[in-house]
């Protein structure tokens, strides 16, 4: 099979499950299934089992957790391949090694190659089963580690774990970031059941790190590890690394024996996130060739790594005067975090993009009783990510503030921002990932490389 593009290539991976979009699929172990992909990986060869693979699933943080251990890797000397999602602007950012994402002539030859497998299982299916984009972005991105020569793989999940494509790689190292109540409808309705997809994860006789976690997460998460004979490891709050102030380009921590380091991302969370970072660097380190953790050049490994880390759009300063902020805050827990995060001159515009199967209105709330005035927008270039229309935004908004309004586009929406926060006040552009993309470009990124 041949591709004309890679925007045809795109519709052919999605195009199994394209068919399902408007059919009721209900939640993730009723509706999902892996057996697709795992055919797919055995069919085509895709598995090196030389290579090591860390799985990275929980609420908050999943991303740039993911991408922070793979630069300390990176920065101890291993070649590394990364799957996050979601993208910014380009499908092909999901797959990355040492921070590129992958070429686009490339993206499309791996794929004509894998197409025959993939019709092949695909003319088995029946009902309401589906080829998960999620196993194909997969087996591209396996076939691309193999001709890069990738010896350690940090693979984000999509939502849950256990019923999650990325899940059928034989990780021996799994990371839980923190755990909270989301996408019930497909997870379930308790952190109980959650934590329990996520758990998922975790290999026979592999290692876990988790974050603090309330306690009935960290329950299930202990008991999926002793029935599997993993070892698991929780990192309590007095072991995280410390906070100890704001840099122009990211904050310092300390943390143990490292001592103090820059990392180079605004939002005091990422110290969470850097904590288990380094402590899932160095348990996939210790598996591979390389230098001596006691060494003095691993601790200096570490602080270079954290100083080079790049994730854009996660409390991304993106110009001063007035002063213009862009992260992906589409939940509560979020939008609190951005707000006691940044440095905010009133008075404050905040645009937001908040997708549907978010509780919109709640970031609303959180935005509307703080900000001057709200402009609510919405992106298309990620079919995946859909928002509420313009009406039920704006009823759902003007509950918690007076002055609002609704911009088509997000050029818009800025264009409307700029001149109500005049040169001092303070821009916040709180919005899914598609609208974060576009923002990056609108400033002039370049969002294949991180």
């Amino acid at each position: 099979m041949r591709f004309y593009d890679e925007g045809e290539a795109i519709t052919y991976i999605f195009r199994s499950i394209a068919r399902l979009r408007d059919m009721e699929r209900g939640p993730d172990e009723d509706s999902r299934d892996t057996t697709p992909t795992k055919q797919l990986i055995q069919l085509a060869d895709l598995l090196d089992y030389q290579r090591e693979y860390a799985v990275v699933t929980g609420s908050k943080g999943k991303g740039s957790t993911t991408v922070i251990t793979a630069k300390l890797l990176q920065h101890l000397g291993h070649t590394v391949g990364t799957i996050t999602s979601p993208h910014l602007v380009s499908w092909r950012e999901r797959i990355r090694v040492n921070g590129r994402s992958i070429p686009s002539a490339d993206f499309v030859r791996i794929l004509e190659g894998l197409a025959p497998y993939i019709d092949q299982i695909e003319s088995s299916l029946t009902g309401k089963q589906y080829f998960s984009p999620q196993g194909i972005f997969l087996a591209i991105a396996l076939r691309w580690f193999d001709e890069q020569g990738v010896n350690a793989a940090v693979l984000e999940v999509g939502r849950g774990g256990r019923y999650d494509d990325i899940s059928v790689v034989p990780n021996r190292l799994s990371l839980f970031t923190p755990i909270m109540l989301e996408h019930v409808k497909q997870l379930g309705r308790t952190l109980e059941r959650i934590a329990w997809h996520k758990a998922g994860i975790i290999k026979p006789y592999s290692y876990a790190y988790s974050v603090p976690q309330a306690p009935e997460a960290l329950d299930v998460i202990q008991a999926e590890a002793d029935a599997l004979k993993a070892e698991f490891a929780w990192i309590a709050p007095q072991d995280m690394g410390e906070y100890l102030g704001e840099t122009d380009e990211g904050m310092r921590m300390r943390y143990g024996r490292y001592g103090e380091m820059t990392l180079a991302l605004k939002g005091t969370y990422q110290i969470m996130n850097a904590t288990l970072a380094i402590q899932g660097a160095g348990n996939m380190h210790g598996r591979l060739a390389g230098m001596a953790h006691a060494a003095p050049e691993y601790v200096a490994a570490i602080h270079t790594g954290l100083a080079d880390v790049k994730w854009y759009g996660r409390m991304h300063k993106l110009q001063d005067s007035p002063a213009i902020w862009v992260d992906g805050s589409t939940t509560v827990v979020a939008a609190r975090s951005v707000l006691e995060s940044i440095p905010i001159n009133a008075p404050l515009i905040t645009i937001l993009g908040t997708p549907i199967d978010r509780d919109y209105e709640g970031v609303y709330r959180i935005f509307g009783e703080k900000s001057a005035a709200l402009i609510l927008t919405e992106s298309k270039i990620n079919f995946n990510v859909r928002f509420p229309d313009a009406e039920t935004a704006l009823t759902a908004a003007r509950q918690y503030n007076a002055d609002v309004t609704y911009a088509p586009t997000l050029d818009r929406a800025v264009e409307l921002a700029r001149a109500k926060a005049g040169g001092a006040g303070t821009i916040m552009l709180a919005v899914a990932q598609p609208l974060v993309g576009e923002a990056m470009l609108l400033w002039g990124y370049n969002l294949d490389s991180i």
